[in-house]
Formats: C-alpha cells, structure tokens, sequence
C-alpha cells in the first residue's frame, strides 16, 4: 500500500494544509522513501537508528541543521499519522533532533530602503499601468499590513463563505485566514487604501480582456479568478512564485542593492513598527504569532538599529 500517497491525501483534504506545504511534504516523503528503498527497507520497518544516519548524511552533505529540523518535522507526522493507522509501534522519528544552528535574524529593509520601493512608480512608457496599479497594490500591503505572501495570494475582492480573506476598505482592515488556519484582522494603512482602491479601478479590465481572447468554444473565465484579489495577465489568481518574481524585478527598478522577497517586507513591516513604539504585544497581534518568542526576535533587529545609531553619533562610539 502506498501509505505516502494516502497521507498526502489526508494533510491535503481533512487537515487542509496550505498547497505549498503540501507540496513540500511530497519532497520530503520523497526523500524518506529514498532513503529507505537504498536501505532495502519499507518505510514500515525504519527504526530511529536509520533516521539518525540518515540526518548524518544530509548534515554532511551540507544541509542546514535549520533544513533538517523542517524535514524531520514532516517524518514525524507521518510516522504519528502512520501509528494512527495502526501500522507503526512507534514514532521512529520522536526523539531525533537536528543539529543545531545558529538562528539567523530575519531579513528587514532599512526604514529609508523600504520607503523608497514603496514610493517607486515605474514609468508608463516602461511598464504596463495596469500592472503598475496591481504591483503597487501588492507592496503596500506586504508592507503595510505585514502579510505573509500566502494570505496576500488568498485574498479575494470581497468577502464570502469561501473566502480565505478579503479586505474590508470600509472600515481600513484586512482579514485574512494565516498559519494554524487562525484568522486575524489588521489595520489598513492610508498609503495602502488608496493603491488598493486604484488597483479596484482597473482591475476588470484584465478580466475583460482575458474574457474577449477567449475562443468560442472555451470556457468563460473562472469564478475563482473573479473572486481573487490579484490576478494575472491570464486571468487567474496570481500565484506566490508570480509575486516572488515581480517583487523582485520591483525592487531592482526602484535601485535597491539587494532583491526584496514578500516575507522580507513582513519583517520590515515588524521591524519598523517595533522601533517606533516598543509595543511586543502589538506586532504580536499584527503579525498573528501564537507564541510572543517568535515574536520576540524583531527585538534583535530593533536593537541592532540602536547599536547602530549609537556608534554613528556617539563621541565614545566614533573610532578615531
């Protein structure tokens, strides 16, 4: 029995986990099977000597201690799921541990870099309006709003039963569903209402024009694309790696040194907050972390943009 298939199956429709992380769990079972077919084993009969070994080699292979923690989290719930199933005595994967690795900070943009890719606005003779209305939109509320790229993607115009969220421009919030399936309403800065309500103006016209290049016999466009938020040149909802991909060409027209990435815009957003008010609690809230520890580490962030004020305007600071 293919037990891998039937667990892709489960974390997919009953514990409806986001598509992106269904689709690294398929990478990481892919690699446990791997593992266990060199070994001559079915995934049945790996014990935890085996998973031991097995973090070794990709340890030595120079996989991140951070990188194995995040497979060895995806063997675990299969091998729970497994003795579920009553096919496994225990959970082969229970006390192994990654080695471990020094955490890095997150990634955040100065306060000044950050204000200069959201004011950017590429010139119409260079770039589609269109887009141009659409990928402002985008990054006023990655920044914003501190959205994760995956709540920004699942975002539709208004809200519904179906919605994953939507934003409420009445009122200036964004609901949005995040990790643990957990819903959570955040503010709507001014600067990101007003990209928004001009995306709103020209949103339809990519669907008018999808719709128009439609052959007869083709469907019309989807319901799906018309509820969604952001849409692509083809009338579909815009995917994660699409927005990876404009943020990045963005960044790089509005003359930042290094390519920007949504989740570092997240972290921006977290960063920036934290060093005008010192309100943990506050981007806790904003963020949605469950844990304030995750929250926590924006406090490194915050205190290396003290340490560097300090040594830039300290008498005792300056090096002679």
């Amino acid at each position: 029995m293919d037990w891998v298939a039937r667990y892709l199956d489960h974390v997919r429709y009953e514990k409806r986990l986001a598509e992106r992380t269904h689709v690294l769990y398929s990478l990481d079972l892919q690699k446990l099977s791997d593992y266990a077919k060199d070994a001559g084993l079915a995934l049945e009969a790996v014990q935890a000597s085996h998973i031991r070994r097995w973090v070794s080699q990709m340890h030595s292979g120079g996989r991140s201690g951070r990188g194995i923690a995040l497979i060895l989290s995806g063997w675990r719930g299969f091998y729970t799921w497994l003795g579920r199933e009553g096919v496994v005595q225990s959970n082969p994967v229970q006390g192994v541990r990654a080695p471990k690795a020094p955490k890095p900070l997150p990634k955040a943009l100065s306060v000044d870099d950050a204000m200069q890719l959201a004011e950017f606005s590429a010139s119409p003779e260079v770039t589609d309006p269109w887009l141009e209305c659409r990928d402002a939109a985008m990054v006023e509320l990655l920044y914003g709003c501190g959205l994760r790229v995956g709540e920004l993607v699942g975002l539709d115009v208004q809200a519904s039963n179906v919605a994953k969220g939507w934003l409420d421009l009445e009122s200036g919030q964004a609901h949005v569903f995040g990790k643990g399936s957990k819903r959570r309403s955040v503010p709507i800065g001014s600067k990101a209402l007003a990209a928004v309500n001009a995306w709103l103006a020209v949103r339809d016209q990519g669907l008018k024009v999808c719709q128009r290049s439609l052959a007869p016999t083709e469907q019309s466009v989807s319901t799906e694309a018309q509820n969604a938020l952001f849409i692509g040149r083809y009338a579909t909802r815009l995917t994660a790696q699409g927005i990876w991909q404009r943020l990045r060409q963005r960044s790089l027209k509005a003359g930042l040194a290094t390519p920007v990435h949504p989740h570092m815009l997240r972290h921006s957003f977290a960063s920036h907050i934290l060093q005008s008010s010192s309100d943990l609690r506050a981007v806790q809230e904003l963020l949605g972390h469950a844990n304030i520890s995750t929250t926590q580490v924006y406090t490194r962030l915050d205190f290396q943009h003290l340490a560097k004020a300090y040594d830039a305007a300290h008498p005792r600071a300056r090096k002679k």
